[in-house]
């Protein structure tokens, strides 16, 4: 087959892998080397629909000897299987970045025969592009569970990122959907990956000359709806991983209803995106503000999807509001809805020469329209409504809906028929034919009708 064929075809099917990133690593470039890494990130380019890439983002194959049932390339569909070779790889990456198409490359891959297969023939692709190509650039790489502790150490030599996606959340889930994985094979080179991260750093205390292992450090994916396990589930699983295995990042992915017609999988018509993007924003909070799982979600509870996760937390918990912002500490001011790492910093800074007032804060470009309800300036609250759950919540409801704008996929036609919306203050006049149906709506928002 030819060789962009190949390319055509493993590179759309790993476009449902997201725990990709480009940042975090030094790799140095070599006198007779090619291209470097550096820790803020690489170069991007744009695809013909929009989206921003940095990497070259491929399968080394297709052709998988498991068969998970919510994944595409599972060992029962039917499609057209392909694979690389070690050397195309290596011919793909080093003409694309000398074309400025991409400066790093994501490299992952089906299980071919087995998982040491699998990983030898990945180990050799890299190898060769350090050792032969001379390439300097970002390598990504996924580590096969189930593939030998040698293997994926002698890999984590060579890349400047790794990664072993959980995917499914919890062991049922795994004997449901993907009978041939399970959770001590892909723990196993998680711990492998961190304990070697450990040891290369103190040999290169002394040894100057140690090559590096995994730079970047090591990430996972997480699939959010494909499986009934709560956010609260998910987002402890999350917590737990950071601090077991000191992963940089957990990515999760909407499950997206790509397999058709099977009864163990959610029959769903959009993936849930705004159940993902809440789940994001409290792994955010756990990361950099102070955040416990269990502060965020009580057992088997979801997020709402109203509110961002340090709003509900708030809303959750008026008794420890509203908080003088003249006199908070910088832990509690990160608990303020509106208020980030950055706004924190800046109020103590100001505050120690000025006292603040809410004029203060509207140019310090806090967001009001949230945090207003949950502090005091000198002593005078400017909440525009009681101080209760009820009341706040629908403010902050209103501010939200009314600041929204109107978006049509399409121009609107003079032929086409309006409706008038009655529920809309503004009375505007809407095609009948664009207008979202109330399960296209809900099931936008949590990926079930």
């Amino acid at each position: 087959m030819d060789l962009i064929e190949k390319l055509k075809i493993l590179s759309n099917a790993a476009k449902y892998d997201v725990s990709c990133s480009s940042s975090g690593s030094k790799r140095k470039n070599t006198p007779s080397g090619l291209g470097n890494a550096t820790e803020c990130g690489i170069c991007h380019s744009f695809t013909p629909d929009g989206r921003c890439i940095s990497l070259l983002k491929i399968l080394f194959s297709n052709d998988c000897v498991f068969d998970c049932k919510y994944c595409i390339n599972g060992a029962s569909k039917d499609f057209q299987r392909v694979s690389f070779t070690p050397n195309e790889v290596c011919k793909l990456t080093i003409n694309f970045y000398k074309r400025n198409y991409i400066e790093g490359l994501f490299l992952s891959s089906a299980i071919i025969k087995n998982p040491n297969y699998t990983m030898e023939l990945l180990l050799k692709t890299v190898k060769k592009l350090r050792t032969q190509e001379n390439f300097n650039g970002y390598i990504h790489l996924k580590a096969i569970p189930g593939a030998d502790q040698k293997l994926i150490e002698k890999a984590g030599t060579y890349v400047d990122r790794m990664s072993v996606n959980i995917e499914l959340p919890s062991s049922d889930s795994l004997k449901l959907l993907a009978p041939q994985k399970s959770k001590e094979k892909i723990l196993t080179p998680m711990n492998t990956i961190k304990n070697n991260i450990i040891q290369y750093k103190e040999m290169k205390k002394n040894i100057r000359s140690t090559p590096l292992f995994v730079p970047g450090g090591q990430s996972t994916q997480l699939i959010v709806g494909a499986t009934p396990e709560s956010d609260s589930k998910i987002i402890k699983l999350s917590e737990s991983l950071y601090n077991k295995y000191d992963l940089k990042r957990v990515y999760y992915s909407a499950y997206v209803p790509v397999i058709k017609d099977n009864k163990f999988l959610p029959n769903i018509s959009h993936p849930p995106m705004v159940r993902e993007h809440r789940l994001y924003q409290a792994d955010w909070l756990l990361r950099f503000y102070g955040f416990k799982a269990d502060e965020l979600l009580k057992e088997n509870e979801n997020f709402d999807l109203n509110f961002d996760p340090k709003t509900g937390w708030a809303l959750s918990n008026l008794n420890e509001f509203p908080v003088e912002i003249n006199k908070a500490p910088y832990e509690t001011l990160l608990r303020i809805p509106g208020i980030g790492v950055t706004s924190a910093l800046k109020i103590l800074k100001i505050r120690r020469v000025h006292k603040l007032d809410f004029d203060d804060l509207k140019k310090l470009r806090i967001v009001l329209k949230r945090a207003r309800y949950f502090i005091t300036c000198n002593g005078k609250y400017y909440g525009d409504t009681l101080f209760n759950n009820d009341s706040i919540k629908f403010n902050i409801l209103k501010q939200e809906y009314s600041s929204k704008k109107l978006v049509h996929d399409n121009q609107i036609s003079f032929f086409d028929s309006y409706d008038t919306d009655l529920s809309n203050s503004h009375n505007i006049l809407l095609p009948k034919a664009k207008l979202p149906s109330i399960s296209d709506k809900i099931s936008s928002l949590y990926g079930q009708f």
